[in-house]
């Protein structure tokens, strides 16, 4: 796909929007849309500067879950058609997620991303690209955008959210979301130059991997082998 200018990202233009829609769901969403459990490691989000959050992506409601208990505005990235849900799109329309071509690398989206990084934000990235029960294995992408910007990711799992959003009563007395946070990280930067596409795809895969530590085997998938784990491009910090 051919790449366009991103478009210019104003902070300060965007805050009282999302801090309304923040109220909405504060005072709307928890008490009729989504059960919320446990919210674990909040320390681990950094207080302020740039950060990526990457999470496992198994329902609808995740990115919404993550960026309503957090006490930092998060910019989520997601598939373009979002935007085009009955209803429910009117919300990431007004928040500005950043929408992403899943057709190929989106490198509109991922300028967009890195924009929104240089102004101190957080974004909120779903490798797998898509829903899955299960980690699904993960391309190079995400380690680009998070080598390029040179910025903190923290991995959050999330457990519990299938069969939300519910008005269910049944669905209200099962267990509720559960996200927990883990200890941020960074890509090891060697030299000025990106790495070539295989050592992008290893550290993608090392990264998942940390995630993949953070949740129950059955949601492991491709990553479900933990002696293949390894941290040769990663340091914490």
């Amino acid at each position: 796909m051919a790449a366009t200018n991103p478009k210019q990202y104003d902070h300060a233009a965007l805050e009282p929007m999302r801090n309304r829609l923040r109220w909405m769901i504060d005072n709307i969403a928890w008490r009729w849309l989504a059960k919320i459990d446990s919210i674990n490691g909040v320390e681990n989000l950094p207080k302020d500067g740039p950060a990526i959050i990457m999470i496992n992506h198994i329902a609808f409601i995740d990115p919404i879950v993550v960026l309503g208990n957090l006490p930092r505005n998060i910019i989520p990235m997601a598939k373009r058609e979002v935007y085009d849900y009955p209803i429910w799109g009117i919300f990431p329309k007004l928040w500005e997620v950043i929408p992403v071509d899943r057709d190929g690398l989106d490198l509109n989206a991922l300028k967009q991303a890195l924009t929104v990084l240089k102004a101190g934000e957080i974004i909120l990235v779903a490798p797998e690209g898509t829903r899955h029960p299960a980690l699904q294995e993960v391309q190079e992408g995400f380690a680009w955008l998070a080598l390029k910007a040179d910025v903190p990711i923290v991995p959050v799992a999330i457990e519990g959210t299938p069969g939300f959003p519910s008005v269910s009563r049944k669905r209200w007395a099962e267990a509720g979301a559960k996200v927990t946070l883990g200890k941020p990280f960074k890509f090891i930067r060697e030299g000025r130059r990106t790495p070539p596409r295989e050592t992008l795809k290893a550290m993608s895969d090392e990264a998942m991997y940390i995630l993949a530590q953070m949740l129950p085997e059955e949601r492991r998938g491709e990553y479900a082998n933990l002696e293949n784990a390894s941290t040769t491009h990663i340091e914490f910090i």
